[in-house]
């Protein structure tokens, strides 16, 4: 089973393009990056359960039943009677997002005593991402668990960065992922956010990582384990909404360590790297096709378009 800890949301996505202050009609689409990362390994046929808040109003309990139609675990996901549940605005310009993401949200206020920690009897991995850090109590929880979980199954960690929540406590959020990548096993970061780390002084390689992930867009992604580095180019299609798309490339690279049995030893050869690399691709160009966060696509539809040694 692979969890993932961190926000779930409601995604109102604008039905037209344009400046969010024109539109004028919105979709409700369940999104929250590690939320999208759960469903995305249940429909590559990977076990996942999400760690998380919501709250006890009709949009929690609308995540919480699409969860479950995904048959993502939703044990661990509490229900807060003071706060709501997280919302976030989403323009689309030319099929790329921007967002407006909304403050004093049920996941914000997730606490450490509200964990169960017999998650940790059949966890394989978890996965985490920043945007708990921004605000107490989450922060203090979410490391918690992370140190708790050291060193017993590998962590991984999308990098993430949204700066809107960190407005004049720039140097408090660096100092939260440098910890935040102390703690990781395996790193995905997009090339904007590593040229803004490396702009400030933080670099990857002064970290012990057994596998690292650099996203580029169009231009493919590297893989890095190691001294092996590889460049792998990107699949081609007619982008719809790109919302995910980077969640979708997470949870496939994890479902990728699943079916090549590499939870237990993050070791690799090159080959391996650029087939996890091309199969993190597709399925991220591939979930780009649909509108909403959650729009990887099955196995199935996957295999479609490729095979992949490592798959059944």
């Amino acid at each position: 089973m692979i969890y993932a800890i961190g926000e779930i949301l409601i995604d109102f996505i604008a039905k037209e393009e344009g400046k969010l202050r024109d539109v004028r009609e919105f979709e409700k689409h369940p999104g929250g990056a590690p939320a999208n990362v759960v469903v995305g390994l249940r429909r590559l046929g990977v076990k996942s359960a999400l760690i998380s808040k919501v709250g006890a109003d009709p949009f929690g309990e609308f995540l919480i039943e699409e969860l479950k139609k995904e048959r993502v675990k939703t044990k661990y996901i509490i229900k807060d009677s003071n706060k709501h549940t997280g919302i976030v605005f989403v323009q689309l310009i030319g099929a790329k997002p921007e967002f407006i993401l909304y403050d004093g949200v049920a996941y914000f206020n997730l606490r450490t005593e509200e964990i169960q920690w017999d998650f940790m009897r059949d966890a394989e991995l978890l996965h985490f991402g920043s945007v708990l850090f921004a605000r107490e109590p989450s922060r203090s929880t979410v490391f918690e668990v992370l140190r708790a979980v050291k060193g017993k199954v590998p962590i991984s960690y999308d990098v993430n960065i949204r700066l809107d929540l960190w407005r004049g406590r720039e140097k408090e959020m660096l100092k939260d992922i440098e910890e935040a990548l102390k703690l990781a096993d395996i790193v995905k970061i997009g090339d904007g956010e590593l040229e803004y780390l490396n702009k400030i002084g933080i670099a990857l390689e002064d970290f012990n990582f057994a596998l690292v992930a650099i996203t580029r867009g169009a231009k493919g992604n590297t893989i890095i384990h190691k001294d092996i580095r590889v460049d792998v180019p990107s699949f081609k299609v007619e982008p719809v909404d790109t919302t995910g798309a980077g969640d979708a490339f997470m949870a496939a690279l994890l479902a990728s360590l699943f079916y090549m049995g590499k939870l237990d030893i993050l070791e690799f050869s090159k080959e391996e790297l650029k087939e996890l690399g091309s199969f993190a691709n597709l399925v991220a160009a591939l979930s780009t096709t649909k509108r909403g966060a959650w729009s990887v696509p099955s196995l199935e539809e996957v295999l479609k378009h490729r095979k992949f040694s490592f798959l059944p």
